[in-house]
This record gives structure tokens, C-alpha cells and sequence, in this order.
């Protein structure tokens, strides 16, 4: 039988029934005590074994969910992170516990070198974290978090300190990783768009040259079946790429004196920026997020005009140089080789969250959604992280096909947003059985729901949390041109944990 016969097969195999979604005391109940044993004091790491420190758009997903929890607790995960950033302005994409074990999780504080080799950026010289970075999720989470309990928020001055943080991480983005000159941000390695191991990146990584598999230890073959992981190759060309981004200084293209102080100092002699992609999921959530700042500001006394007219130009720019008309979805594009990469990949449906986009647009978008390449509602569970009929698609490989919760909830948060309450409530239904039936599970497979990855996976249960705070057939809260009214809830209350 040939692979269109077997998935075909498959999907026939795979009839999905949406029932209404479990006893919402009993899995509350279950997701808070996932984000409590994963607490470490001062934030949350995403599983207890697998990944144990502190990860950047991780620690903004748990906090939109832990707002439900403990108001509290999501500002101090919030400000933890902030309390890293470098003085660049990036926040990096993981803050490392000092009390873990070096071999515990690589590459370690020891491959970063942040202190030293991040120097000319402003690394923290308290505080170990990696060079790069991930997706600007937190101005939002940072809105969120201050909506579900204003009080606090206000008692604790907390807006008034991570705003001017959040500003400078978003002046970043749009300065130094504009590195395509299109006014979109770029990714300068896979880890830095959160899909790790997606087949979008395959061509761009061809041209890596791996670093040798003897000068590294992969400890995240010690949790997962090699199977489910990112091969060998991939992981020795994510190897490559972060070595000689620390080897320049953590220089962005865009800073050519910092690349040459780096050369200078005893860097790396490769060619710089070898890998750079524009990627649509990335630069929604950063046009998500100016508007989340926008919001902040107007909250602080100033205005957010401005602010929201950069997310205006944001979502102008992603429909210009991302989007693909005739194939339905927004593309990445290889700013090296100036093309776009045709994967269909869950990012680029996630750009549906956007309010600005035009309605023929989204009208395509939850066409494809629903369409054979992603089958939700039809042959899904979930939405795959990649196309069903690609050639690279398998159900239980990092990014290469699994359902991911957070990719879930922001394809639900842009169905809701839409006016599409219906798919939206199935989704989120589907989202919570699946959630409840695998223990919270860090993916699983789109088609039957199958557990794979770490159990007690921190995102998971909160925005499970998230979630339980929504009435099914909830429209989108009055949805204004910010596009925030979709993620806020109703429910205000103070610190219950």
C-alpha cells in the first residue's frame, strides 16, 4: 500500500466525536496541581525531568493559564523572566536553574557562555541563560495577567515595571531582527520559533554543516524514544547554528560592528547569518502583542496609538510577504535564499488570531483548517503541526505532524475571534478531553489523541485552565480593532494559590 493509500486509510480508520468537554471541577483541580508541582519558587518549569529550567514562551503560556490560579504567582512568573533580559533588549529563551545539574539538560549554561560571550550584548552577569530567543507571547500574557486581578496588579506597580521591559524586547525584534528589511522579524535558529524540529526549517538547514555528533551529548534522548525526536543530523545542525551565533557575539545581522568586535575578539570565521526565516506564527504573536502593549500603555496614562498602528503595519507586512493566496496560508520565508519555503505548517494558521487580517483571508485560512492538509473537524482531533499529505508528516515526531496544546489554543483564540464559534467550540472541547485524557501531556498524536512527549506538561494545564474559564458557544468578547477582546476573560479574582 502506498503512503497516500495508508493515510487515507487512516484518516478513514479515525472518526472523530466531539462530546461535551469533562467536569470542569475535577480538571481544574487536576491542571492547577500540574502547574503547583512544577513550581519552583519563582516560575514554572515546562516538565520536572525533560526540561528543567525556565523557558521563555513556556513561562507566558503558564501565566495566562496560573492568572486563574494565583494572580499572584503569573506576575512573578512574568518577572522572573523579564529580570534576564539582556541589555540588547532580547529576552532569552531560557533562564537556567544554577542548582540543575550541567548534564541534566543540553546544551547547558556551559555551551551558552552567556556571561562572557554575551557581554557586548548586555547578558546579565547574574543569571546563566541561553543567546537566543523565542516567540514574543509575554506583552500579552503580561495584559492578561494584570486583567484577572487589577488590584494586585495596580498594589504591586507590576505594569508600571515590565512595560518598559516589554518595550525594549520589542524594539529588539523590530530593529536588530528585521534582517529581511520587509519590517517582519526574523528567526535565526529553529529553536527561536518554538517548532523546533519542523519540516519548514529542512531547507534552510541544508545548508548547515552539522557540528560532529562526538562534541555533544543529547539529553533528550534520555525522555523520549529517539523515534519521536529530531535526528541526529538536525540536532548536530542546531549545534552548528548556536555555536556560531555564540561564537559572534550573539551579533544580529543587523549589528555589523558588534559581528565585527566578535570576529576581532577570536569569533568564528563562517559566514554570518547562514540561517534566517521570516516565520508567520512568530510575527503574529509579536502584532498580538504590540497590541497588548498598546493596552498597557493606555493603562499607564500614555497612549497606545502609535503602538497599535505598528501591529497595524505588522499584519500589512505578514499578508504581503508570507501569505500565499493560491495555496490558502501564510508561508515562512528564507530571507537568505529571498523565497518562500511551501511547508504547510501550523504557523502559518496561527496568524487567524489577528483581527486586521482582510475576511478573504480568514475565509481561506479555516478553509485549509478544515481542508484535507489539516482535517480538523473531519479526520483530527487536533490540529496537526503539520500538513497530513506532506511528505515529511509523521503523527509522533517533534513538530513534523503531532498536536500541540499551544498551537491548539491560538487557532481557537483566531476561530473565536472570527465569528466561527462553532469549530471553536469543538476545538476547545477536543482540547480539554485530550488534556484530561493523557495527563496533560506535552503533544499528542492528531489523529487518535495518543499521549507522546513528557506527562504534566506545564502549558498544557494552564492554558486547560485558560479554557475552563470560557463558556462553550462564548463569542468573542468585544472584539475591537486591538483584537484583545478574544482573550480576555470575565472572571477577576485575587490570589487563590
Amino acid at each position: 500500500m502506498d503512503r497516500t493509500a495508508q493515510l487515507t486509510a487512516r484518516r478513514a480508520a479515525r472518526a472523530i466525536a466531539y462530546d461535551p468537554p469533562p467536569a470542569a471541577g475535577s480538571l481544574h483541580v487536576s491542571a492547577a496541581r500540574v502547574l503547583e508541582g512544577n513550581w519552583r519558587g519563582t516560575s514554572t518549569v515546562p516538565s520536572r525531568s525533560l526540561y528543567p529550567h525556565q523557558w521563555s514562551w513556556d513561562s507566558a503560556f503558564i501565566a495566562i493559564g496560573l492568572r486563574h490560579v494565583s494572580p499572584l504567582r503569573a506576575q512573578t512568573e512574568l518577572e522572573t523572566l523579564l529580570a534576564a533580559q539582556w541589555g540588547d533588549g532580547r529576552v532569552p529563551h531560557i533562564v537556567f536553574n544554577p542548582s540543575v545539574p550541567l548534564d541534566a539538560y543540553f546544551p547547558s549554561p556551559d555551551f551558552w557562555r552567556s556571561s562572557t560571550a554575551g557581554r557586548a550584548a548586555g547578558a546579565p552577569r547574574t543569571v546563566q541563560t541561553s543567546g537566543i530567543v523565542q516567540p514574543p507571547v509575554h506583552a500579552l500574557a503580561a495584559w492578561l495577567v494584570h486583567r484577572a486581578d487589577p488590584g494586585l496588579s495596580h498594589a504591586r506597580g507590576f505594569l508600571a515595571r515590565v512595560y518598559p521591559r516589554l518595550a525594549a524586547w520589542h524594539r529588539y525584534l523590530l530593529h536588530r531582527r528585521d534582517l529581511g528589511g520587509g519590517g517582519l522579524a526574523a528567526v535565526v535558529h529553529p529553536w527561536e520559533q518554538g517548532m523546533d524540529n519542523s519540516p519548514c526549517w529542512d531547507a534552510p538547514l541544508a545548508r548547515i554543516t552539522p557540528a560532529p555528533a562526538r562534541s555533544f551529548r543529547r539529553a533528550d534522548l534520555d525522555h523520549g524514544a529517539p523515534e519521536d525526536r529530531p535526528t541526529d543530523l538536525d540536532y548536530g545542525r542546531y549545534v552548528r547554528l548556536a555555536t556560531d551565533y555564540r561564537d559572534r557575539g550573539y551579533a544580529d545581522g543587523t549589528d555589523e560592528g558588534a559581528a565585527r568586535r566578535a570576529s576581532v575578539e577570536g569569533g568564528g570565521g563562517r559566514r554570518e547569518g547562514e540561517f534566517a526565516v521570516e516565520d508567520p506564527a512568530f510575527n503574529a504573536l509579536l502584532a498580538a502583542s504590540e497590541h497588548a502593549l498598546a493596552r498597557i500603555a493606555e493603562e499607564l496614562g500614555a497612549t497606545g496609538t502609535a503602538r497599535h498602528a505598528r501591529a497595524e503595519r505588522l499584519t500589512a507586512a505578514l499578508v504581503e510577504r508570507l501569505w500565499d493566496p493560491a495555496q490558502g496560508m501564510f508561508f515562512c520565508r528564507d530571507v537568505r535564499g529571498g523565497n518562500l519555503i511551501p511547508e504547510r505548517s501550523v504557523s502559518g494558521l496561527i496568524p487567524l488570531l489577528l483581527p486586521g487580517l482582510p475576511r478573504d483571508i480568514t475565509a481561506a485560512l479555516v478553509g485549509t483548517l478544515t481542508g484535507p492538509h489539516f482535517g480538523l473537524g473531519a479526520t483530527t482531533r487536533l490540529v496537526p503541526s503539520y500538513d497530513l499529505l506532506g511528505e515529511a508528516f509523521d503523527p509522533h515526531r517533534y513538530w513534523r505532524g503531532p498536536a500541540w496544546f499551544n498551537t491548539g489554543w491560538l487557532v481557537e483564540r483566531g476561530l473565536r475571534a472570527h465569528g466561527e464559534r462553532e469549530r471553536a467550540d469543538a476545538l476547545r472541547s477536543a482540547i480539554l478531553h485530550t488534556a484530561e485524557a493523557t495527563g496533560f501531556a506535552e503533544y499528542v498524536d492528531p489523529y487518535t489523541g495518543e499521549a507522546c512527549g513528557a506527562a504534566g506538561f506545564s502549558w498544557t494545564a494552564a492554558l486547560t485552565l485558560d479554557l475552563l474559564h470560557e463558556s462553550p458557544g462564548h463569542p468573542a468578547q468585544g472584539v475591537s480593532p486591538t483584537g484583545l477582546g478574544t482573550f480576555d476573560r470575565s472572571d477577576k479574582g485575587g490570589d487563590r494559590g
